[in-house]
């Protein structure tokens, strides 16, 4: 008798990950708002290093009066032939300083507010729902704080702790390293619920799993089990989590430094900006424009992420 030999692979196979990129390059949505959120990052990162227009500084006397509600864009809509000084692409403010340089420190902050707050909410929602979904004792606690904190009004807490902390920590870090350490806590310490409870429920179906029963039956540590067998395995929905929770932070800050409650008035954030521009609206429309697309563009950006990041990693959509 003749032995059947099975043929030779032609290439190898196909990891995972090629798998998770091929589904993400066909989400349309996705690789436009990731394309957008890197050019806004990268913006607000490089941007103040190359243009630094007069984005802090004040001017006096007769260039106060020439440099002030400059604005070339809007004159142009109503009148192509007039003649404009591009210096101030973006026009100026009622004190002489440039909008564009402001939206991009502004933008310096508020992004780093909503990566920061992203990661610590992010630690505490995973550490909460791995402990709650591993630990039995554990889970009828920490799943009813968690309820607690989904039933608090959580905008007006953060609005009196930050009145309440605010002049502690300013003294301590400084007034702007004070309320960005604040901001970033506050809004770190009410947005790691959703996080919490979608770890919490895959780490129940995991436990129970081939894998890690083999594994238990093996005398392996809990924090083994938890670190090599279980966390590995929940990183997809927390990716995604991480994507929406940029998305939240952003808009956490900005609504704070809009209501006042954020950094000093001579620290720019879009939030801030708007705060700004409010007073004169009517005249200068432009000036609640510039911030209010940012920040929804940028909102808009992480959330398509966030969508084509859970449709690439969950492989019961994949392949759609």
């Amino acid at each position: 008798m003749t032995e059947l030999t099975q043929p030779m692979p032609t290439k190898p196979p196909r990891s995972q990950w090629a798998n998770v990129w091929d589904q993400f390059r066909s989400h349309r949505g996705a690789v436009m708002g990731a394309v957008m959120f890197l050019l806004i990052v990268l913006a607000v990162t490089v941007g103040p290093l190359v243009y630094w227009n007069n984005a802090q500084y004040v001017p006096t006397g007769r260039d106060f009066l020439k440099l002030r509600d400059m604005r070339p864009i809007y004159i142009l809509l109503w009148d192509p032939s007039a003649k404009v000084d591009w210096l101030y692409p973006l026009g100026t403010d009622n004190l002489g300083r440039d909008t564009l340089a402001r939206l991009l420190m502004g933008g310096r902050v508020s992004i780093s507010v909503g990566l920061t707050a992203m990661i610590l909410a992010l630690f505490l929602g995973t550490l909460i729902g791995m402990l709650a979904g591993f630990f039995r004792r554990l889970d009828g606690p920490l799943m009813r704080l968690c309820d607690l904190f989904l039933a608090l009004p959580l905008l007006p807490m953060i609005l009196v702790a930050s009145v309440l902390f605010r002049e502690a920590l300013s003294a301590v870090l400084g007034p702007e390293g004070g309320i960005f350490v604040l901001i970033v806590c506050l809004i770190g310490v009410t947005s790691w619920m959703p996080t919490a409870r979608i770890v919490r429920g895959d780490v129940l179906a995991l436990k129970e799993r081939e894998f890690v029963l083999a594994a238990r039956s093996l005398g392996t540590k809990n924090r083994f089990l938890i670190t090599r067998h279980i966390l590995p395995n929940v990183l997809s929905p927390i990716m995604v989590s991480a994507t929406l929770g940029i998305a939240t932070a952003i808009i956490t800050e900005s609504a704070l430094s809009f209501l006042g409650f954020g950094f000093p008035p001579d620290f720019p954030t879009w939030g801030k900006l708007l705060n700004d521009a409010v007073d004169r609206m009517v005249l200068y429309p432009e000036r609640v424009i510039w911030p209010g697309l940012m920040i929804s563009i940028s909102v808009l950006a992480v959330n398509y992420l966030g969508d084509g990041l859970r449709d690439a990693l969950d492989p019961r959509i994949r392949g759609r």
